[in-house]
Order: C-alpha cells, then structure tokens, then sequence
C-alpha cells in the first residue's frame, strides 16, 4: 500500500525524527548509557531480543534496545531488518545439546539424576521484593560457593528411553524448511512450526500454553529438563571437507514431558514438547515447548479442538514483527478509504430513515 505525503509532511516527519532523537538521549545531565552496560546489565532483554530478531548476536541486540528506548519487539524488528543485510556463506551442523555446557539444569520428574540438580542464577526462589540497595549502587553479596566450572550433562530423557517409556527422537529426513527464506506454507512439519515458536512473541506462546494447562489443549505437562549454557556451533567448509568450531553460543533448552494414552499403533507412553531459544529465556523456552506438544494432537491422533492445538492459528500469529505491522500500520493515513465508508454510512442511514418514513406513512 503506498501513501502520498501531504504537504509539508517530509518537514514534519524530519523534525519527528529529531523529537524522537531527543526523547531517547532523555536529560542531558544525566550520563549516557552505554550498549556495553546494556548487554551485561539487562541480560534477560538482550536475549529476548536476539530470540525474536532471529540474529544471535549480544552486541547488536544492546544497540537496537537503546536505539527503541527499551520497547523490546521494536528493537527485535530493527534487529531482524538488519539480519536481511547480512550474507549467508554457510549453515552449520546441528548442535548437540546434550554437549553443552550446562551452568542450570534443573528437572521436575526427577528428584536424582545423574550430573544432579544445578540451580544456578534463578529468580526462581526470590522474594519479589523490590531491592534498593541496586539502585544505590551496592555491590551484589558474593555466593558463599563458588559455581563450579560448566559441565557437560547427559539428558535426563534417557532415563526414561533407557525403559522405552518415552517416544525416541525421529530426525526428518532432507533439508530442512527455512523460515527466513521460504514464504509460510501449510500444512506445516514440524521443523517449519519450531521455527517459528523460536522467534515468536515470548508473551504469546505464554498465553498459548498457559491456555493448555487451563484445559485449552488437553495435554498433562511435565518439566522433563529445563538446561542453559553454552552450547558450541560447528560448521564443514567445502573447501576444508571437516567440521571447524567457530564458536559457542548460550542457549536455553526445554523437553517437556506429557502422558500419552496410546493409539492403535503406538503404546502408552510420555510423549515430548520441545523448546529451544538463544541466551537464558527460560519462560520462552517452556511455553514453546508446551506450544509444540499442543500443536502435535493431530499427528498423535488427538481431537484438535483448542487454538493452542491448531497450527495455522498459531504459526499464522506469533510473529509479533508481523503483527506489529498490521497493528500498526493503521496510525498511517487511511483518509480516502475513511472518506469512502463515511459516505456509505450516510448513504445507509438516508435510505434507513427514509424506509420508516415510509412505513410511518403507510
């Protein structure tokens, strides 16, 4: 849809845009942030922001939060804008979690697993009670236990593999469906779909497998493994015919566990959702994986009878860069095509009125 500017709107949007430079530097005389506190100090926002733009990297995703003044889904568009510029010279290999280096991992189904419970930096057990020694600048206590060197941990879903408890992992065969290159199509497998839920809106894969556990979905979840560390990234140069190791990354993975009654075909057993998303999300992370569970009724042989089970409603909506647009987009001028339904409203109510007249006159 293309708009003709009134007059004088390129002044005007310029002198917007300097407004806009303004109110992001805020009071002159208090000091600049700068995009390296940005990435060591609002971690959590930094790894939102790279998971739904779609580009893992720390840096860039600091610049686009300050740029946003902090509105998270803007910087995550502004980030994936810029990931359209980048090359793409190679895909690299798949990464094998089950060789990260786990610095929190913890399990819901198991009280003792082997490699244990590692709680790790959590706000799992905070008190939610507003802490003001942050904001006089106190230096944080030091852990009374040093945390141990990252370990890399088996997955404790091999436990129950180990019994044939669990359904085995089916890798697909051919390549892939890449979502930033391919159009949305459905039916949709399942890679496309976990594509995605990793660069979905945080808040609406919240609500969808929130709406699963109220009964929307019909799934009984269990936190298998919730793990985040470093995982590291490995790619085969044609030229060099080898996998190289260019670097690692944080990732936050979760298996969620749910009981399955049996088929036909299959007998009962756990079944799995999966979650997989850059830096520690964890929330993320569990909600994609309880939308990916949802979202395997059919091919389990389950009812599809919630939204969180139906895969174009989902696939179809939990882009917030898409949905931003079409939101959005209705601040900019629509004046003909309000000036067209004004004139047909009119239009309606003049032949409404002159229908009861004429009922009044008969």
């Amino acid at each position: 849809m293309a708009y003709v500017a009134v007059k004088g709107g390129e002044r005007a949007i310029d002198n917007a845009h300097a407004w806009l430079a303004e109110d992001r530097r805020g009071n002159p005389d208090v000091p600049d942030l700068g995009t390296d506190q940005i990435r060591e100090q609002l971690g959590r926002s930094v790894d939102r922001v790279m998971a739904e733009g779609s580009l893992y990297d720390p840096d860039l995703a600091a610049l686009a939060i300050k740029q946003a003044q902090g509105d998270l889904i803007e910087a995550a568009f502004l980030l994936r804008a810029y990931r359209t510029t980048l090359p793409r010279f190679a895909a690299s290999m798949p990464v094998e979690t089950d060789q990260m280096q786990v610095r929190r991992r913890i399990s819901a189904v198991f009280k003792d697993m082997p490699g244990g419970q590692l709680l790790g930096p959590t706000y799992d057990y905070t008190h939610r009670l507003l802490d003001f020694t942050i904001a006089a600048g106190t230096p944080p206590p030091k852990p009374a236990e040093m945390p141990a060197e990252p370990v890399a941990i088996p997955h404790v879903h091999g436990i129950l593999d180990h019994e044939g408890l669990i359904e085995r992992d089916t890798p697909a065969g051919g390549e892939p469906f890449d979502l930033t290159r391919e159009p949305l199509a459905f039916p949709a497998g399942r890679d496309l779909r976990l594509q995605a839920l990793a660069r979905g809106d945080e808040g609406f894969l919240l609500a969808m497998g929130y709406s699963t556990q109220r009964g929307w979905g019909g799934t009984h979840p269990f936190v298998g493994e919730i793990r985040v560390g470093e995982a590291s990234v490995f790619l085969t140069p044609p030229e060099l015919g080898f996998e190289i190791d260019i670097g690692d990354i944080t990732l936050t993975e979760c298996q969620m566990v749910n009981q399955f009654a049996g088929s036909r075909t299959v007998r009962p057993q756990f079944t799995r959702g999966y979650g997989l998303v850059f830096g520690h999300g964890e929330r993320k992370a569990m909600a994609m994986a309880l939308v990916d569970r949802a979202m395997r009724a059919q091919e389990l042989g389950e009812t599809v009878a919630a939204p969180a089970q139906n895969v174009e409603f989902v696939v179809s909506h939990c882009d917030n860069i898409e949905a931003t647009g079409f939101v959005e987009h209705l601040k900019l001028p629509h004046y003909v095509d309000f000036q067209s339904e004004l004139e047909t409203i009119r239009r309606m109510r003049a032949d409404a009125i002159g229908d009861i007249l004429q009922e009044a006159a008969q």
